[in-house]
């Protein structure tokens, strides 16, 4: 296989959209169009989860395939480690043209920057102006600099409603919102890709132009909340449908310190009914002007006869709350409005079927196992058997791409603790999916709280950031029917076998019935009736940790002893081996 024949790559990932605001998912969410339309051109995953509810965190595991405790990218301050093997140096590897347009928050080392053909970052206030990246590398915005940042000017000093609630319907220059800028951005950058032009400066060979991967990163619905006007008439406050909340949620003996510190900093307890909705409304509109950067670019990709050759991926890094639980924003907890996300994948041409809703647990790690896998690369589902007098396969996926290369080989693969996703490809499906926070920090209490100026608003997350982010080392699981939550540095509860029934809990335990509870709200951890459940979680829990335990991999021999044949073959003496 040559790299003319590998398939095009668009990568949309939307910053902080959690999978209810779509109405495809959850009857409190909006029409997106576009991504239906994309779901029925492909797979659209019901349980598809983050492996970090965080933003650097979740996307150097998307990008490597590797969780967080693998990589050490736990923390928004810690982006890519150097010399990971990550999606951008596979692309470049397999002769692909690159490109990362939008949000960057993953790439800083030299080594990985000159990887990425065109970057053109574009966060939440605008273009950068300084740092390592630098505004642009192998092409000038198409909608000028100038207009984008007037069109950011009031991100830039938003109007704050209460401590805790910020939101602004402006009426700037459409065409320079962050998600508009970057959606014109990946139409001129697919057309320059399709043309020939490997964005180095030579004349574009349009007889052979190489394939394209493109990392399209909208950095809405992320706060600041800001929408233009248009948008927000498509989403009017009064339409919206808040989420179910329970009275005392945060205040009984069941709800870990940490969530009721954390609720105490985001709710929404202290602020009025309209602010809330207008808040919450100004979210769903940005996650519509999302959809139709979406629409964009696929009606692009059709535009060009690109589509049937080119594999969509759409997900998000992670949720917001969003009025779940009566807050707004983020933080270290495993609610599904932070670690639930949409999750999209279509290649019409490639045999992924279409209109298809698989409701197995998966991961976005799996994501780069999965683009392998659809491309021809490398086969992550099948185990060729061991034949007496056969030297051992390889371990690791099996390469089924002819392709000289020291970076992807079966070994250098090993690395992924993803895997294809069901459906899509042939793997199987599976039971659970998994998701982490923390460094080893010590806890965040409400002591410490009450010792801070303030107890709630954004001044408080700010200043309680980087020690909220990096506190304990909690652990999730969760399947269709159950969520789990662990912190092995909390205290004990308790053994499984006790005579009292008490499960083997730590006191900042969390288990969810999502069958009968499933906007979480009631943490049944310590109900005895539910002690064979946390053991299996727990049993779970403990599976995934010794598979993903090797932070690098080391080589495995091809023969079983140090003979060149492996030494279970019969020798000639009959009754010896």
């Amino acid at each position: 296989m040559s790299s003319s024949s590998l398939p095009n790559i668009v990568f949309i990932v939307a910053d902080q959209m959690k999978w209810s605001a779509l109405r495809m998912y959850s009857e409190i969410g909006i029409e997106t169009p576009s991504l239906e339309r994309l779901a029925k051109e492909g797979v659209r995953f019901e349980h598809g989860i983050t492996p970090h509810p965080l933003c650097v965190p979740a996307r150097v595991s998307m990008m490597t395939s590797r969780y967080a405790h693998s990589t050490g990218s736990r923390r928004n301050e810690t982006l890519m480690p150097p010399g990971e093997l990550h999606a951008f140096r596979i692309w470049k590897e397999l002769g692909y043209s690159t490109g990362l347009i939008g949000k960057n928050h993953c790439f800083e080392e030299p080594s990985d920057i000159e990887l990425i053909d065109v970057l053109c970052e574009l966060p939440h206030l605008g273009p950068p102006t300084r740092g390592i990246v630098g505004p642009t590398r192998g092409m000038d915005w198409v909608v000028p600099e100038d207009v984008i940042r007037a069109s950011h000017e009031t991100r830039m000093n938003m109007p704050e409603q209460s401590p805790g609630i910020s939101y602004a319907v402006t009426d700037h220059d459409l065409e320079g919102y962050s998600t508009n800028a970057i959606t014109s951005q990946s139409e001129a950058f697919i057309e320059r890709a399709a043309s020939g032009d490997r964005f180095d400066g030579a004349e574009p060979n349009a007889d052979d132009p190489p394939p394209f991967a493109l990392f399209v990163s909208y950095p809405d619905p992320h706060h600041p909340l800001e929408i233009p006007r248009k948008y927000a008439e498509m989403v009017p406050p009064e339409s919206i449908t808040l989420p179910p909340l329970r009275e005392g949620e945060f205040s009984g003996p069941d709800t870990p310190e940490r969530n009721q510190v954390l609720y105490e900093i985001l709710g929404l307890q202290y602020d009025n009914a309209d602010d809330i909705r207008n808040a919450i409304a100004v979210y769903l509109a940005m996650s519509r002007m999302v959809d139709d950067g979406v629409g964009r670019i696929l009606d692009k990709l059709d535009e060009l006869g690109l589509r049937e050759n080119t594999i969509v991926v759409f997900t998000a890094d992670h949720g917001d709350f969003a009025a779940e639980h009566n807050m707004l924003g983020k933080g270290g907890v495993f609610y599904d409005a932070l670690v639930r996300v949409p999750y999209i994948v279509s290649w019409p041409g490639g045999g992924v079927p279409q209109d298809v809703v698989d409701d197995s647990m998966v991961n976005t790690i799996d994501v780069l196992p999965t683009l392998l896998q659809l491309s021809g690369v490398a086969d992550f589902t099948q185990s060729p058997p061991v034949r007496e007098g056969d030297e051992l396969e390889p371990a690791g996926p099996r390469m089924t791409m002819a392709l000289e290369s020291d970076v992807i080989t079966s070994e250098t693969l090993r690395r992924f603790q993803g895997k294809p996703v069901p459906t899509v490809t042939s793997a199987e499906p599976r039971i659970a999916a998994y998701s982490e926070y923390g460094t080893g920090g010590p806890p965040f209490t409400m002591e410490l709280l009450k010792q801070m100026p303030v107890t709630n608003g954004f001044a408080t997350v700010i200043d309680s950031l980087w020690m909220r982010e990096a506190e304990g080392r909690r652990k999730m699981v969760r399947t269709r029917e159950w969520k789990y939550v662990t912190d092995p540095d909390d205290r004990p509860t308790g053994a499984v076998g006790q005579e009292d029934g008490e499960s083997a809990t730590r006191n900042g335990d969390e288990l969810y019935d999502l069958i009968n509870d499933p906007w979480e709200l009631k943490n049944v951890a310590g109900d005895p009736a539910n002690v064979v459940v946390v053991s299996n979680m727990r049993a779970l829990l403990g599976d995934w940790m010794m598979a993903t335990e090797d932070p690098n991999p080391v080589p495995l021999p091809v023969t079983i002893g140090r003979q060149t044949r492996p030494w279970f073959v019969k020798k000639e003496s009959p009754g010896r081996w």
